[in-house]
């Protein structure tokens, strides 16, 4: 198998331009309609629409070829695994695997397929959660990260290494899914949004935030190196899904 070399100069692929456009404009976009327009009524919808706005880049990294059926596994497996570690942990509030198997599957398989992996765990996982208006949220939260993981990787910027892996994932997990959720419950919750509100919202989101920070730490710690070398493998053995 061909592999190929990581040059932080090449030009954004079309998928990742494709996948960017997805990401930061549809998805949000779909979210606010399902927010203001159906006043968060309709949340399976949205997530639905979230669902299939991620499969239109993720096609695109089969590009002119049909995804063999064990690519398709493996990323049913990864979000498996993901699910399977969110209940096990239910006992303890925000100690969750989630955002570390996300990021690793970013940058083993690709950005695109790091949002896919994340926005599944989101919306499969809260059918033993509880589904909700926050549903959306959680999906746009965990896959971001993974698609951002895969874009750093590929642009040379977030080696698999131990130590920047736990920076990413603990910084990510306080700023981006920590904060968009406090954003989120606040809309949600509050009859108006005002500074003070969101000020008082992340005081008292911060302690939890922490908690899930140093939890996706620890589990990068834990899992990154077994992982990543174990998907390594299986895409070099069979020639699988490359970033």
């Amino acid at each position: 198998m061909q592999t190929r070399s990581i040059n932080k100069d090449d030009k954004v692929s079309k998928r990742t331009i494709v996948a960017a456009l997805m990401i930061l404009v549809c998805i949000p976009l779909a979210m606010y309609v399902g927010i203001v327009v159906f006043d968060d009524r309709n949340y399976y919808a949205t997530s639905l629409v979230i669902i299939l706005l991620a499969m239109i880049p993720f096609a695109l990294v089969f590009e002119e070829r049909k995804p063999q059926a064990r690519e398709l596994v493996i990323i049913a497996v990864l979000v498996a695994i993901a699910i399977a570690g969110r209940a096990a942990f239910f006992m303890l509030p925000q100690v969750k695997p989630v955002v570390a198997i996300v990021i690793i599957a970013g940058i083993c398989l690709g950005g695109e397929a790091g949002f896919v992996v994340g926005a599944m765990t989101g919306f499969v996982s809260n059918f033993f959660f509880g589904q909700g208006p926050w549903t959306p949220w959680q999906m746009f939260a965990f896959g971001i990260i993974g698609f951002l993981a895969g874009v750093l990787f590929k642009k040379g910027m977030l080696p698999k290494r131990k130590v920047p892996l736990i920076i990413f994932g603990a910084l990510t997990t306080f700023f981006i899914y920590g904060l968009l959720l406090d954003t989120a419950s606040l809309l949600m919750y509050s009859q108006s949004v005002s500074w003070k509100a969101l000020l008082t919202i992340y005081a008292t989101g911060l302690p939890f935030n922490l908690v899930h920070a140093i939890s996706t730490a620890f589990f990068l710690f834990v899992l990154s190196k077994p992982m990543m070398e174990k998907l390594d493998r299986i895409k070099k053995k069979y020639g699988l899904l490359e970033p």
